[in-house]
């Protein structure tokens, strides 16, 4: 059955980079909170991403050195930070990392596709089609509303510009508590890995 997220708090400024593309990403393989690094082209969003940010900001008159830089801290986000900041200027070093901005866990099912998982659990894979927000993978897998509930508690603590660095999964749940989308839609929204995302004045933009 489908819900609406509540608004639970409403930054004054936010910009969201997902990390840029890894060899699972592009096999359509479940990575969660496995530890793959990015390809070549990931490396290049990455880079490209930062650039658009250091444009963006420039054209805005906002100056780096009053925004939170922070970033999960699994390597490939790491990673894109880092070339984001150099493509801005900026000391490579000086961001910090979040816990709680962690991808989604598919538990048993990472390293996975869903076309290999159809073959050996398909009443799984039917269940996850019916319900994308509540289903949960097995072995510590966690549903869309688990992460929801993750994404909402690190949210509230967002009191003052930032730039984000993470995953699709957590960008979904963000988009879903800033907008207050319904939970049908959040699991399907598109997060493209080569654009910036930008909160403000209650709205968003891509960059």
């Amino acid at each position: 059955m489908s819900s609406v997220l509540p608004k639970l708090h409403d930054p004054e400024f936010l910009v969201f980079i997902r990390h840029g593309q890894t060899d699972w990403n592009a096999e359509g393989r479940m990575q969660g909170q496995r530890d793959i690094p990015l390809n070549r082209l990931g490396e290049e969003q990455a880079t490209g991403n930062g650039t658009r940010l250091k444009l963006f900001l420039e054209a805005e008159g906002v100056d780096p050195a009053t925004l939170d830089f922070v970033a999960s801290p699994l390597g490939r986000t790491r990673t894109t930070m880092e070339r984001v900041r150099r493509a801005m200027d900026l000391d490579v070093s000086s961001y910090r990392c979040e816990d709680q901005l962690k991808e989604i866990t598919f538990g048993a099912w990472e390293g996975s596709t869903l076309e290999e998982l159809a073959e050996h659990s398909p009443d799984l894979v039917a269940a996850r089609r019916a319900d994308k927000w509540g289903f949960a993978p097995p072995k510590g897998g966690e549903s869309y509303k688990m992460l929801a509930a993750r994404i909402g508690g690190w949210l509230k603590t967002v009191n003052q510009p930032s730039v984000v660095v993470a995953h699709g999964g957590v960008f979904r749940v963000l988009r879903g508590l800033l907008e207050g989308l319904d939970t049908v839609t959040v699991p399907k929204l598109d997060v493209p890995q080569d654009q910036v995302f930008v909160w403000r004045n209650s709205g968003f933009s891509w960059v």
